[in-house]
């Protein structure tokens, strides 16, 4: 069912009563079938808005990879979008439902050379999320359309709606466009330029790992904690292991674990490297494993020589940096998530903020569909906020891997001082 088939009125502000150049096929185009995109759209859904969701890829697993994510401070933000019976299904998409989440819990870090504590961080309403699942969950009754890649945006001369075309021929035109299509946005490179819309490349790269192991050593690794343990090496790596998927509380060897080494890696580096096979990349980490204590040093010792890995450089996308600016044309287009505030990892904010946005647009929309304000200061509201809030996070995440990666600083960062905690602003937590 799409959402022009639900039971309750859609509003469209441009509709034949405004007749425009351009055929409006919806209130908001989405751009980019993430969780960001997704979210947003069960929210304009719920609010009664019209939107269509367009994705590159054939159909929404058509990207092998799957990761899981951290929601806490943002929980209550993406429950705001999501109906209740969809909410109530939220455990369900946990890399292990059958373990509730607690409502105090901690994240704990320790000297992955020495197997001591360094620090256990407290965190409340800790959500581990499976991205695939959690996708697979707020699919469900949107107008999504497989195969769009984007090419150009335009807009019309009337101020009233833009138009995305795609590489099949194809357009969409629409009251809003908001890119939520992930890091390397194209979206933003459009409204941008190539220059100013690209991602900035950091200087450390991260090897990542999804493996099952028998029963006996699966049981053995979750000793540390049940589902998560962070680890600090002093000579420059860190490294996070935690269950990606237990489908089976009883049976170990159906468990997925997900893991990882990051490191200082020079842009150079990273271009010398980047034509390495699987087997050189799975070699290096396992050299770098040897300095690790358990449960790090055992996990990658497992491996098999050809099991597959995958390497990615860190980067970052700030959008309160100069030059990243861009023009919303009357407030017609406009990006979120990843797409406006690509951040590393290592502090667990990503999602956090990308449902926030999702949540603010949603009001932005509605004030305007309804005719409470312009479009354009409704747009400009939500991206001053965004812009200020994730910001700041871009910036103080960065710093906080840069720190992590040092051994002479990591007692600064801001994981260990302020833990996972929203930025207050002016690059503190």
């Amino acid at each position: 069912m799409g959402i022009f088939d639900r039971p309750y009125a859609v509003r469209n502000p441009c509709g034949p009563s405004t007749p425009s150049e351009y055929d409006i096929t919806a209130t908001v185009l989405i751009v980019g079938a993430g969780s960001t995109g997704l979210a947003l759209a069960q929210g304009l859904r719920k609010a009664g808005v019209s939107c269509v969701v367009v994705e590159k890829h054939a159909c929404l697993d058509s990207h092998p990879r799957d990761w899981n994510m951290g929601l806490h401070w943002g929980a209550p933000a993406l429950r705001s979008l999501m109906t209740e019976d969809m909410w109530a299904r939220i455990q369900s998409v946990q890399v292990d439902p059958s373990q509730p989440t607690a409502g105090k819990d901690a994240l704990n870090f320790m000297n992955a050379q020495s197997g001591e504590t360094m620090a256990v961080i407290p965190v409340q309403n800790f959500y581990r999320l499976r991205r695939r699942k959690l996708r697979g969950l707020l699919v469900e009754d949107l107008d999504i359309r497989y195969g769009k890649t984007l090419c150009t945006i335009s807009y019309s001369s009337d101020g009233k709606c833009a138009t995305a075309s795609f590489d099949d021929g194809s357009s969409i035109s629409a009251n809003l466009i908001v890119g939520t299509d992930g890091a390397r946005s194209t979206l933003r490179r459009l409204v941008l330029g190539p220059k100013f819309g690209a991602i900035r490349r950091l200087p450390y790269s991260a090897t990542f790992v999804q493996a099952r192991f028998p029963a006996e050593k699966a049981r053995f690794l979750r000793t540390f904690h049940p589902l998560y343990i962070a680890g600090i090496n002093p000579e420059g790596f860190f490294s996070f292991l935690g269950i990606h998927d237990a489908p089976d509380p009883n049976d170990p060897e159906c468990w997925t674990f997900f893991f990882y080494i990051s490191w200082p890696y020079s842009l150079k580096e990273q271009e010398d490297t980047a034509h390495w096979t699987n087997a050189q990349r799975l070699q290096q980490v396992k050299g770098f494993a040897q300095s690790f204590a358990d449960p790090f040093r055992s996990a990658f010792e497992w491996l098999s020589d050809d099991h597959p890995v995958w390497c990615m450089a860190l980067s970052d996308f700030d959008p309160g940096a100069e030059g990243h600016r861009w023009d919303s044309h009357e407030g017609r287009v406009t990006v979120a998530g990843d797409a406006a505030h690509a951040m590393t990892y290592q502090r667990g904010q990503g999602l956090n903020h990308s449902v926030t946005d999702a949540a603010k647009l949603v009001e932005a929309v509605d004030a305007f569909s309804l005719g409470k304000t312009s479009r354009q200061a409704a747009i400009a509201s939500y991206e001053e906020e965004m812009i200020e809030r994730a910001g700041d996070e871009v910036r103080l995440s960065t710093a906080n891997t840069e720190m992590l990666h040092n051994w002479t600083k990591v007692l600064q960062s801001p994981v260990l001082t302020s833990g996972m905690v929203r930025s207050q602003g002016n690059g503190s937590a």
